[in-house]
């Protein structure tokens, strides 16, 4: 078990923790309230913690007393309920390492960006786990990986890439970049919160989507 105390120094120490395998991180507030779940990071004075699937609070970095960090061992991977358990991380595709954290997020087809709530640092490695199919016209409807013999379009985010395929971006104004049916790892250039989207010039007619797993 890691304890970060003193509110003062978290955020220098994430630097020093963010590289530990996680198994669930616990947050203690000073007034003696303690949450379980997923540290996500710390800046401009706040604590964003993951408290459940999709639900994640913001605390004043003042009102922290002390996250404590559980490390996973190899006695994890089979252990029910473990993130490394099950036959998605006995054969990891892409060579992806034990222990990363995850987070799961709905990429639906008609919206224009999906945001993760990941936030992510310059060089930072991802990998992905992308399934599912978006209908984006009259008889077209695709995975991940987009259009079979695309054409290149200058309209879509990314005009040389297939349409309809999985991709990225850092920040509501970064470049996006293409994911598709990769598994990763994935580097990441720049900093900020991971949006994923579809690669296509018109949205109003999709629907489906992609359920998309994000290993970092």
């Amino acid at each position: 078990m890691n304890r970060i105390s003193r509110p003062v120094g978290l955020a220098l120490a994430l630097i020093a923790f963010g590289s530990l395998t996680v198994l669930a991180d616990t947050l203690v507030l000073r007034n003696g309230r303690t949450y379980s779940g997923d540290l996500i990071s710390v800046q401009n004075g706040q604590v964003e913690f993951q408290t459940g699937r999709f639900r994640v609070e913001k605390f004043r970095l003042d009102d922290v007393e002390h996250i404590e960090f559980s490390r996973r061992d190899d006695n994890d991977r089979d252990r029910p309920g473990s993130n490394n358990s099950g036959d998605r991380d006995r054969d990891r595709p892409g060579g992806r390492p034990s222990g990363l954290r995850e987070r799961e997020t709905e990429v639906r087809g008609a919206d224009g960006w999906t945001r993760t709530g990941i936030e992510l640092q310059d060089g930072q490695q991802l990998w992905f786990d992308a399934r599912g199919e978006v209908r984006w016209g009259p008889g077209r409807k695709d995975g991940p990986g987009g259009e079979s013999g695309s054409p290149r379009n200058p309209a879509r985010p990314i005009p040389n890439r297939a349409g309809a395929s999985l991709i990225g971006r850092l920040g509501e104004n970064g470049d996006p970049f293409f994911i598709g049916n990769e598994s990763g790892p994935i580097r990441v250039r720049g900093k900020g919160t991971l949006y994923l989207g579809i690669n296509d010039d018109y949205l109003l007619d999709n629907s489906g989507g992609f359920r998309v797993i994000v290993y970092y």
